[in-house]
């Protein structure tokens, strides 16, 4: 009488079949994650923004000296950089520092590469906050763009309070502009 060994292990087919759909989930789920990734960099780059904007409004009260927000862009990125001193004394360097000349003196300096694919820009070269009152001259919007055309904007009004929204509700959590 023979004896039924039972099957320990997989067939190649089985095998195979594992790793075809494994292979079309992954397909799947990349450009989802991508997404994700594109838009957690650009919602990180506008809070970080709309909490220095509010950072300078402070700091200049605190010191008792007018600070600037100073934007810059360039192949490599875009940056800002907070600083005193008048406009165009402070630059952002390719290092990913700033350069500061005369008596200008720099207090933050944030690098957003190209490779992430977030960039600011703005409708003003830079903002100036008044420590007397608070205040900021002028007012702009400032626009933090992404992956895929979404964007958040940070509108600053003459008070230097900071109202985000979002173009066409692109972004979840912000209202529309």
């Amino acid at each position: 009488m023979k004896t039924q060994r039972s099957q320990l292990g997989v067939s190649l087919v089985e095998s195979v079949t594992v790793v075809a759909v494994a292979a079309i989930l992954a397909g799947t789920a990349a450009p989802s994650l991508a997404d994700f990734i594109g838009s957690r960099r650009l919602e990180g780059a506008a809070t970080q923004l709309a909490t220095d904007i509010q950072f300078v409004r402070t700091d200049a009260v605190a010191r008792n000296q007018p600070l600037r927000i100073g934007f810059f862009s360039s192949s490599e990125g875009s940056c800002y950089v907070v600083h005193s001193g008048a406009a165009g004394l402070c630059s952002c360097a390719a290092t990913g520092s700033a350069e500061c000349s005369g008596d200008a003196v720099q207090i933050k300096t944030v690098q957003l590469p190209s490779r992430d694919k977030v960039g600011v820009s703005v409708n003003a070269a830079s903002l100036v906050f008044d420590p007397l009152h608070g205040t900021v001259s002028p007012t702009a919007t400032v626009r933090v763009v992404g992956p895929q055309g979404r964007a958040i904007h940070h509108v600053v009004n003459v008070m230097g309070r900071v109202r985000s929204c979002s173009p066409q509700a692109t972004m979840p959590g912000y209202r529309a502009c």
